[in-house]
């Protein structure tokens, strides 16, 4: 019996367009032996739509792809147009209308890759570095609630409020919790209650109260400050790491450069309901300083693939992903890993391990 999945793509910008192709290769060369088929639909919203049309994406894009099973993206961003402009002009409006509240990013080292760190040890390993950055995906410290005032003037100010609410904060600890619940039952809560009066510990109490609920579950807050140093110092400590957007957003690179390159790092936006489709994506950017040469690293967007498989029910499709990458990179890397291969050397060393 065959499975019919509908796939949004989203190239974006830069080499966003060029890591895509891999990523569907590898989704369609997977399915082919679970039974899976994939149809795509291609949108060209990006910052050169923007650039044409003053706008990231028509009035009605959310409603194009919301039926779709998954939401693939490749990155956004260009000279010239501001970086607030296209974030809050697709990729927060995606977010947030489809309730994509958990951003997921697994961290690992990799076998066969450098890690800036000489203890790091691939997570396969024990000892290894193997971790999960959960954060808190719609509300926080990236809401619109604010303005600037005066401007132009020497009294001029800008204001800049950050929301948290009960239902947030609970649903992210709680998807957080039963997921260290099923790896190593660790956990540990990135805040910063010693500094910010209110929303931290707020954030905290909430926690607190929800992790009651998962016994089985050693944890521990951390001020931001004192984890992102421990996660240089000891990386292979963390299991699990809940944060708010902020916070998640500048820890999830910092994981990464340990990993050896942001170039592998993919991540979900999750709706864990599965009332939307959710949105999956490498987290490199657009890097216009290499785009068209054919040497970008694809190996975030398909594993961002591989997390795709895992969110629709595959978790044996998504693990074929990730163990051919980690077969791969013991022979073949690209220019950011310190290796020679383009992207479709690259592509091809995946596939190979994929079809054996």
């Amino acid at each position: 019996m065959t499975t019919s999945l509908r796939i949004a793509l989203i190239p974006g910008d830069g080499i966003g367009k060029e890591v895509l192709p891999p990523a569907t290769a590898v989704l369609d060369a997977v399915g082919r032996r679970h039974g899976l088929t994939f149809g795509y639909d291609e949108f060209d919203w990006s910052c050169e739509r923007y650039a044409h049309t003053g706008a990231m994406m028509p009035d009605d894009g959310l409603d194009r792809i919301r039926q779709h099973d998954a939401i693939l993206l490749g990155a956004v961003g260009w000279p010239g147009v501001p970086d607030h402009v296209s974030l809050w002009g697709l990729l927060i409006p995606i977010r947030r209308e489809f309730s994509q509240y958990v951003n997921l990013r697994p961290i690992t080292v990799f076998d066969g890759v450098r890690s800036p760190l000489s203890a790091a040890r691939p997570g396969d390993t024990e000892g290894g570095v193997d971790l999960v950055i959960v954060r808190e995906n719609s509300e926080g410290e990236y809401s619109e609630m604010g303005g600037r005032f005066g401007r132009g003037t020497d009294g001029e100010f800008a204001v800049q409020e950050a929301v948290f609410t009960r239902r947030g904060v609970g649903r992210i600890a709680d998807f957080a919790f039963d997921l260290a619940s099923r790896r190593r039952n660790r956990l540990v809560s990135a805040t910063k209650s010693n500094g910010i009066v209110h929303t931290m510990p707020f954030w905290d109490e909430v926690v607190t109260e929800r992790a009651a609920a998962f016994a089985g579950v050693q944890w521990r807050s951390e001020h931001i400050d004192a984890l992102a140093a421990k996660l240089v110092l000891d990386p292979s400590s963390f299991d699990v790491v809940l944060a708010s957007n902020l916070f998640g957003d500048v820890l999830s690179d910092l994981a990464a450069a340990v990993a050896g390159s942001i170039g592998i790092a993919p991540s979900g936006n999750l709706d864990p309901t599965g009332t939307h489709p959710s949105m999956f994506e490498p987290v490199h950017g657009s890097a216009p300083d290499i785009a068209g040469r054919g040497i970008a690293n694809p190996l975030g967007a398909i594993w961002s693939a591989g997390l795709l498989l895992e969110h629709l029910g595959y978790p044996e499709a998504g693990a074929e992903v990730l163990a051919a990458i980690r077969s791969a990179l013991l022979e073949v890397r690209t220019g950011d890993l310190g290796g020679t291969a383009g992207t479709d050397e690259m592509t091809a060393a995946v596939l190979k391990r994929i079809d054996a």
